[in-house]
């Protein structure tokens, strides 16, 4: 398959739109807060690009070794992200933090807010569209907006103020949670077949 320049318009707007980077800025805000520690966007970006080029890899083959179908991935995906919804409207910790600060915002940072359920199952299934390379340069193209934004946070931070932080905090977890229903309802009609 050959490297075609709206293919990887596509791909990248794809894998942007399910990321939504731009969205998760309160709950990365949140976690920051919670751990209280400085996000290190590199890190966190090289992470997240590591699991989803992997998974664009050996994504696939993982899940079947595991026993597992794409749907499956998906439901626990989102009960990972209801949990974190909740978190944040009720401002109780679910998630406990590691004696390390900085290894415990990988978790959930990079995982499962970035290159979470929805985007790994993205990748799988852009694959049957998409040439490996195409698909590549649309996770890099995403991984430098990753950056940008993560580098930013003390902005954005700046930007809403402490109450403005609350608000959008608590509103982004209905949001969150609004997402985690309905990851958790599509694929459970689908989970078994």
């Amino acid at each position: 398959m050959q490297f075609q320049w709206n293919h990887l318009f596509t791909v990248s707007f794809t894998l942007f739109a399910v990321i939504d980077v731009l969205g998760s800025i309160p709950l990365f805000i949140a976690i920051k807060e919670k751990n209280q520690v400085a996000f290190d966007a590199k890190k966190i970006t090289t992470i997240s690009g590591i699991i989803m080029i992997a998974f664009l890899f050996i994504g696939q083959q993982f899940l079947d070794l595991m026993g597992l179908d794409v749907h499956s991935f998906a439901l626990a995906g989102s009960i990972v992200l209801f949990l974190l919804g909740l978190e944040m409207i009720l401002g109780h910790e679910i998630f406990k933090g590691d004696d390390n600060p900085k290894l415990g915002i990988i978790v959930p940072v990079a995982f499962p807010l970035i290159a979470g359920s929805a985007t790994l199952t993205t990748i799988i299934s852009l694959k049957a569209i998409y040439s490996q390379l195409e698909i590549i340069a649309g996770i890099i193209a995403n991984l430098i907006i990753i950056y940008v934004v993560i580098s930013s946070l003390k902005w954005f931070e700046k930007i809403l103020g402490p109450g403005g932080i609350i608000a959008v905090r608590k509103f982004f977890g209905v949001v969150l949670l609004a997402i985690a229903v309905k990851i958790f309802s599509s694929n459970m009609s689908l989970f078994g077949r």
